[in-house]
């Protein structure tokens, strides 16, 4: 029992953790901390074999013998000698990088869909070799500086497009919004930029909701609770929009969700009290009502403090159907706007949350999309919020889950601008959230912004 108390540290949860370390200490042992460069020296020192290799390289050789050699042709090379023509390669590169970047984003943790290959985003294609990757080029829209070299160039686009954030928004035909969007990505190459004390706070969130499922795992076992494992981002995202859209100056904001991640989302964000979840599992309910309703349906409203003051958020209830609840959400939002002669959509917010299959599958989100721009139904914008947790579907091949690339694809038909986001990555959700609630007081002008008549 000793000797299980004495290494206790080294499994659950910090298992994760520790390997990371090691997998860094097999790389360089000085990229680690003495403490554990002794350790890991001393498990070295235990067998007399070889010295241990990185276990990453193992796993990925393994994996890329399993793909097998990918039949792709060989990459168009245009003979364009002239500096003129090149620099009309560049801005080429520099367009196909907006529109298919996020096909090549690291958005996929679980690494179960090998990034296609997409000629486009290869120089070569243009005909640009490199010899050209130290030629001054203009930049041309980039929101950079005005002249860059071709190799600064690429390593733009690839730290904008193709890193934890993967953005389409191209196909939107509002010159000034795209602009807007692009501006927004650019200029910090969609890398958000937090303080050491707000990255404390993200943890102290993602802490949160991860404790409280393991807590009702392990003290109510057995029971429905439709956990947000795996989607803990959720919380420090919503905390992040929360604040935002209480600093635009938003008063109200309507949540509708399904039911995985509900209870998570009560706690964490809402603020119910935990006393009252955990009696509402051991089946505790006040003398004057017979029965509740299960835990994942219930609704819940609340005052809370932002930075632009206090906002009063509500949680619709939800029945067993998924997505039901979104146009329900959408009517409560009109009506609250009505009520208030919101008229411009600027204080009453709707928040939607999805599972990746029932967005995809579910036929009611293309019809509340399609009442989205009317007058009689319009909201003036929704936050939609999907929580691509791959347990929707039942089939072991992706290929087999829908027709289109993403779940998201419906969305485009309103040339919504659309945030693939890497959720070990929690900064960058949080970033996603921020430019979602800036939009609605800095959105790019429109020629009309009032959405029902006065």
């Amino acid at each position: 029992m000793k000797e299980m108390l004495g290494n206790s540290y080294l499994f659950g949860a910090n298992a994760p953790f520790i390997e990371a370390l090691y997998e860094s200490y097999l790389k360089d042992p000085a990229a680690v901390e003495p403490r554990w460069r002794d350790y890991f020296d001393e498990l070295q020192r235990l067998d007399q074999g070889a010295v241990d290799v990185s276990h990453y390289d193992v796993q990925e050789s393994f994996a890329q013998l399993a793909k097998g050699r990918r039949a792709n042709g060989p990459a168009v090379v245009i003979n364009r000698p002239q500096l003129g023509e090149k620099q009309f390669a560049v801005l080429q590169l520099i367009s196909a990088y907006r529109f298919q970047g996020a096909r090549h984003a690291d958005i996929d943790p679980l690494k179960r869909r090998e990034k296609p290959h997409i000629p486009e985003l290869d120089p070569a294609f243009y005909g640009l070799a490199e010899a050209d990757m130290n030629t001054l080029f203009n930049a041309g829209t980039l929101f950079g500086p005005r002249e860059m070299k071709l190799r600064d160039i690429l390593q733009f686009l690839n730290d904008t497009y193709c890193r934890t954030i993967g953005v389409e928004f191209m196909y939107i035909t509002d010159m000034t919004q795209k602009r807007w969007v692009q501006e927004r990505l650019e200029t910090i190459r969609a890398t958000p930029a937090y303080d050491a004390e707000y990255r404390k706070h993200i943890l102290e969130r993602l802490t949160a909701a991860e404790t409280l499922e393991k807590y009702l795992h392990t003290r109510y076992v057995g029971q429905k609770r439709f956990s947000l494992e795996g989607g803990e981002t959720l919380i420090p995202q919503l905390d992040n929009l929360l604040a935002n859209a209480g600093k635009a100056g938003v008063q109200e904001l309507v949540i509708g969700m399904a039911h995985r991640g509900r209870i998570n989302v009560l706690v964490n964000t809402m603020g119910k009290m935990p006393k009252d979840l955990f009696a509402e599992f051991e089946g505790k309910h006040h003398d004057d009502l017979l029965a509740g309703d299960v835990k994942y349906h219930q609704g819940f409203s609340s005052n809370i403090m932002t930075p632009g003051g206090p906002m009063h958020v509500t949680l619709a209830f939800n029945p067993s159907h998924l997505e039901i609840v979104n146009p329900v959400v959408e009517g409560s939002v009109r009506a609250r706007q009505h009520r208030r002669r919101d008229f411009t959509g600027d204080q009453v917010l709707p928040v939607l949350i999805h599972g990746d299959a029932a967005f995809a599958g579910q036929g009611v989100n293309m019809e509340t999309f399609e009442m989205a721009q009317t007058r009689g139904y319009g909201t003036g914008g929704t936050v939609h919020i999907v929580v691509n947790n791959q347990v929707g579907f039942t089939c072991s091949d992706l290929r087999d889950a829908r027709s289109t690339h993403y779940c998201t694809d419906i969305a485009t038909m309103l040339e919504t601008p659309i945030f693939h986001v890497k959720v070990p990555a929690p900064a960058a959700p949080a970033r996603c959230s921020r430019l979602s609630s800036t939009g609605i007081s800095v959105s790019p002008p429109s020629s009309e912004k009032r959405f029902w008549p006065t």
